[in-house]
């Protein structure tokens, strides 16, 4: 039987405050019965300010069918807090906005730019059409720009010796079309004398879908057949051409039925263990197995068929353009949403190896390997060079390929075929290669001497990325960071 988040929101949160306060109560008592002196795992409230900009371009818009405009920017503050209960027990709460404007997520209803009713290109004064929308324009849609809101709640016990450390977390985050529920635990393992670990975390996100569909997809679910002649619909006596500019009323989306489940679960667990092999090594490895299931397609996401007809609003003579950043006045109807299997098996798994070259320089090197039952294959590799000047600053310089192999279901657009069960034509979905190059640099307050109030200043970090993929994706961003310890 399918969990719904709903059913056991209720259940997970009692538990969760139980287990806090059991704990807590626990941490206090033996505290209080203890004489001999013990190191806090957390010794003050701490509390991190960030700020992040992410500004992207690219060419092939999932929304739009895999071509158009993918410019996008996103702002994201967010205030972590750490709080020590007693000795042995620390709460963290996480709470973040992410605003974003997406010019691809726009192209929701393209025809905003003028209202898909209002007249336009009318080259034989006939009435009909109005300026289309572009994959390349974006919209002044409600789709256009939006703030996920997430908060997140992480508990961390330790033992006596702290050798061992149980965990537990839950939160949520929420946006337009989507909400997000999660919780997890965790428990690690440290050995001789801390060089050795182990540890095993496992994660349920219970999701749920709002779904928002393409204006003409929507338009045809509510009024059917007849939605191009119904003087209720949104393109009621809009002028629809096909290839050759001839006006039709032909144009039906027929592949298209109804989203039947608007949850997406994840369940995962995580293993790891860590090894310090001398003085100057430390070696990990690491795996991971994730399931989903539910509606994992993105329904906004437009598939166009090779096999169909090409129906178009707009101006017709754009139409040998509609591929190129030139077409600013046609838009290509969809002939359906995008279609993906209800389950999804994702088996990451990979290794860690740093190098402690002297007391300025340590070597990271980082590579990851991924595969599911969608036809992805993937390969990471992370290189890390911290340089510490003094006590107070250090430089990481950074360097990240990542190459993967396309799922057994993308197609560019206008090439998948109306036969076929399952269909995208998202990009991120495909194959290609990517470099990100960037660093971090990061002045430590050794000795705590910059206050704010009561806030005495921990650390602060600047960091910025450069990312280049193969097939026109390009972005970089931008975050700071001030931590601060509460007197």
């Amino acid at each position: 039987m399918e969990v719904k988040p709903g059913e056991v929101v209720g259940v997970i949160k009692s538990i969760f405050i139980y287990i806090i306060l059991s704990i807590g109560l626990l941490g206090y008592a033996q505290n209080d019965s203890i004489l001999t002196y013990k190191k806090k795992v957390l010794e003050a409230i701490e509390v991190d300010l960030l700020m992040g900009y992410y500004e992207q371009e690219g060419i092939h818009a999932s929304v739009t069918g895999g071509i158009g405009n993918e410019d996008l920017q996103n702002t994201a503050p967010t205030v972590v807090i750490r709080i020590p209960l007693n000795d042995d027990d620390v709460l963290t709460v996480d709470a973040g906005l992410s605003a974003y404007t997406s010019a691809s997520s726009s192209n929701g209803n393209p025809f905003n730019q003028t209202g898909a009713s209002e007249s336009g290109y009318d080259e034989d004064n006939s009435g009909r059409g109005p300026v289309g929308g572009s994959p390349w324009i974006a919209s002044s849609g409600a789709s256009r720009k939006d703030i996920l809101t997430s908060i997140n709640l992480s508990y961390v016990h330790a033992s006596e010796d702290r050798n061992q450390f149980w965990s537990a977390n839950i939160g949520g985050s929420f946006e337009y079309d989507y909400e997000s529920f999660g919780f997890g635990g965790g428990f690690t393992q440290l050995w001789n004398e801390k060089n050795t670990e182990f540890s095993i975390k496992t994660q349920v996100y219970l999701d749920q879908w709002k779904p928002i569909i393409p204006t003409e997809i929507h338009e045809f679910e509510i009024y059917g057949n007849g939605f191009l002649v119904d003087d209720r619909s949104y393109f009621y006596n809009v002028s629809v051409t096909d290839s050759e500019g001839n006006g039709v009323v032909s144009y039906l989306p027929s592949n298209f039925t109804s989203i039947d489940d608007v949850n997406r679960n994840s369940y995962s667990v995580s293993l790891e263990f860590s090894q310090i092999l001398s003085k100057r090594l430390q070696f990990s490895f690491f795996a991971d197995y994730v399931m989903q299931k539910g509606w994992l397609a993105n329904p906004l996401q437009r598939v166009y068929f090779a096999d169909r007809p090409n129906f178009y609003i707009g101006n017709f003579r754009s139409i040998p353009y509609y591929e190129s950043a030139t077409n600013k006045d046609i838009f290509h109807l969809a002939d359906d949403i995008e279609r993906l299997p209800k389950t999804r098996i994702k088996f990451p798994f990979g290794v860690r190896l740093n190098y402690y070259l002297n007391e300025f320089i340590v070597l990271r090197s980082y590579y990851r390997k991924y595969s599911d039952d969608w036809g992805i294959d993937s390969n990471t590799v992370q290189f890390e060079l911290p340089i510490k000047f003094n006590l107070k600053w250090k430089l990481t310089p950074s360097f990240r390929y990542y190459d993967q192999t396309a799922t057994d279901y993308f197609a560019p657009y206008n090439q998948h075929l109306s036969t076929q069960e399952f269909y995208t034509s998202d990009y991120d979905l495909s194959a290609f290669s990517s470099r990100q190059i960037g660093g971090s640099l990061v002045y430590t307050d050794v000795f705590s001497k910059y206050k704010l109030g009561k806030l005495s200043l921990k650390m602060i970090s600047l960091r910025y990325q450069n990312y280049e993929r193969s097939d026109g994706l390009s972005a970089f961003s931008v975050s700071t960071g001030f931590s601060f310890v509460i007197d």
